[in-house]
């Protein structure tokens, strides 16, 4: 079977809700909505398993992005294997985007060098962008095309960043790294009078 993450769901969202819109492509396997293990509250994602892989790619293209009650779903491939999404390759990070880019937007500016794996707009808890979002591209090359072909450039007149993505636990290594080599102390209300000599004493 061929498996598709679908995100950004509304809490109410059911397994029978997702089954009548993701059925009308063609037979689906299961469908799961993630749940809170303790309270089974929606996670507010699931799984669609299609029985062939030409119904998957058909529901991508048809149904991302579309409303489900009320809110655009971002579907993508189910990312089974770790080590693609973890060793960062081909995930860019843009920044400086203008409020009234969203995800389906930013997909659409990105599709052109290469086949995304996952795209995401950062947004508030009210769902308002706050300037900033992630493609995950299958390859490197594709990162590094979409790199050179947009970073700089104008998008809804704006000039964005676009650059490879750093993850958080190596651009803190890297802070500290920086800090433990540069020890700067200022000090303040001294006597005209003190020389560097006494200083360094």
């Amino acid at each position: 079977s061929t498996s598709l993450y679908v995100g950004e769901l509304e809490a109410t969202v059911t397994e029978a809700m997702l089954y009548e819109i993701f059925s009308m492509i063609g037979p689906v396997a299961s469908i799961r909505v993630c749940r809170d293990a303790v309270t089974r509250r929606s996670l507010g994602y699931a799984y669609v398993n299609y029985l062939n892989s030409a119904d998957g790619e058909r529901a991508l293209e048809q149904l991302n992005y579309s409303s489900i009650k009320g809110r655009p779903c971002r579907i993508m491939w189910s990312q089974r294997d770790p080590s693609l999404r973890k060793n960062g390759a081909g995930n860019i990070f843009i920044k400086n985007l203008d409020e009234n880019i969203d995800n389906k937007a930013l997909h659409d500016t990105f599709a052109a060098f290469g086949n995304i794996l996952s795209c995401k707009v950062a947004v508030d808890q009210q769902g308002n962008s706050l300037g900033y979002g992630f493609v995950h591209y299958d390859t490197a090359e594709a990162a590094k095309a979409a790199i050179e072909g947009v970073n700089g450039m104008l998008l809804n007149d704006k000039v964005v960043f676009v650059g490879i993505h750093i993850p958080k636990r190596e651009r803190q290594a890297k802070i500290d790294e920086i800090r433990s080599k540069f020890t700067n102390l200022y000090i303040k209300n001294v006597p005209l009078e003190v020389d560097e000599d006494e200083f360094r004493g």
